[in-house]
């Protein structure tokens, strides 16, 4: 008997060639028409919420193992080859970027915005109600609390894995991670465990925007102007102090942080454009301006964090902004004693310093009077707790978080979910 593939070609002989349908790219809605001839792509990219890793388990590298180990062997045939050479590219020779220079200060004064908005949608005379659980971090928008059963905190096995409601604040809608800052990011990039209460703590961003061209008086920065030298791996700078003219000492903070080549923005400064004040401005409109702060600061992390390297603890969700982590012992994730409670340091993403908090969504406004059941789980959407705020205040929908939304589905009445497939 003839193989499958040799009785295909011959019943396709004589007929004309099959249709090669396109490659397209993952994760797209892709809606086929005319008999499947030709593709029609949605508006919006397909996007789901991330299934949450077990806590026992490591997270995903964002660059392949095999990478790093190639990029590591590299590096030290560098260094053999040259012991003593000038770092030439920025930000590794200790000066600062020109191009992200201006990046850095739209995203400083995105954040201003976006939790000067957050605080008038959740604090102002409409406000928002936020709702946050006793026991765990989960958060609701919506004047009346879920009755999804999915707290994981103290003794919920004896409530049934329900949450205890209570009034929530900006912090629970967006929290910022914390971390150390480097007054030399190259010179003296860690910091040890003995430095645990002496080095000031700031939210990440922050200190990412920082490190990139934005001065902040209560965290002073070195800026260079000359490229420092690597001898045998080690950081050498030679630039000379500009008061007397004899190599760098140790000088206190204040004397070396000199303006960036923007000026800094104040806290001061008018939110948004236009004569009218805050008050006159609609919630309508607070909401959306609010929600455009929110995508150009991850927009504009994103850009920063390709230059500037941020790590990340692989168990805990604890982030350093700088090209190594720190050295304090205060991991306390999975087996954080192999480690003596040091982190397991990897990198980063976007997603680590400006966290999605993911709440549930529901297309029925009306409904909101009326919890949302365990049994229509599946039916419900999730969206970023800063997306979910501003949408229920007019803004509207972005089109990535649309599909994760889940806005074309209607889900059924708490009477009739078994009836439906």
């Amino acid at each position: 008997m003839p193989p499958a593939g040799l009785l295909a070609r011959r019943v396709l002989r004589g007929r004309a060639e099959p249709m090669v349908r396109p490659l397209l790219p993952p994760r797209a809605w892709t809606r086929w028409v005319h008999g499947g001839r030709e593709p029609q792509e949605e508006e919006f990219p397909y996007a789901d919420v991330p299934r949450p890793g077990r806590k026992w388990e490591r997270k995903p590298y964002v660059t392949p193992m095999k990478v790093l180990i190639r990029r590591a062997k590299e590096e030290r045939r560098a260094r053999q080859e040259a012991p003593c050479r000038v770092l030439e590219h920025p930000p590794a020779n200790g000066l600062l970027v020109p191009h992200l220079v201006e990046v850095a200060h739209r995203v400083h004064r995105a954040r201003e915005k976006l939790l000067r908005g957050l605080a008038i949608l959740v604090k102002g005379e409409a406000a928002i109600p936020v709702k946050r659980c006793r026991f765990c971090s989960e958060v609701h928008i919506g004047d009346v609390g879920h009755e999804i059963r999915t707290c994981e905190g103290p003794n919920s096995a004896s409530r049934n894995s329900l949450h205890v409601w209570r009034p929530g604040t900006v912090r629970d809608v967006l929290g910022f991670p914390y971390c150390y800052h480097l007054f030399d990011r190259v010179g003296k990039p860690r910091v040890v465990h003995k430095e645990k209460y002496t080095v000031p703590r700031l939210p990440a961003i922050l200190e990412l925007c920082i490190q990139a061209g934005v001065d902040v008086e209560r965290y002073p920065t070195k800026r260079r102007t000359r490229p420092v030298y690597s001898i045998d791996g080690r950081i050498a700078d030679f630039e000379l102090d500009e008061e007397d003219g004899s190599p760098e000492a140790e000088t206190s903070p204040e004397a070396l942080s000199c303006p960036s080549p923007l000026p800094p923005t104040s806290s001061a400064c008018t939110a948004y454009a236009g004569d009218r004040t805050e008050e006159e401005i609609t919630v309508r409109e607070m909401s959306y301006r609010t929600l455009e702060s929110w995508l150009e600061m991850r927009s504009g992390a994103v850009k920063l964090m390709r230059k500037y390297g941020v790590v990340t603890c692989g168990y805990c969700p604890d982030v350093q902004v700088g090209p190594k982590g720190h050295k304090v012992r205060m991991c306390k994730a999975s087996k954080h004693q192999q480690r003596d409670g040091q982190h397991a340091w990897q990198e980063a993403t976007v997603d680590d310093i400006v966290p999605l908090n993911h709440v549930w969504h529901v297309c029925d406004p009306a409904g909101d009077s009326v919890p949302l059941a365990n049994e229509l789980k599946r039916y419900y959407g999730k969206a970023p707790a800063v997306v979910e705020l501003c949408v229920r205040a007019g803004a509207p929908v972005p089109a990535q978080y649309r599909s994760m939304m889940r806005l074309d589905v209607v889900p059924p009445a708490r009477d009739e979910y078994d009836l439906v497939a």
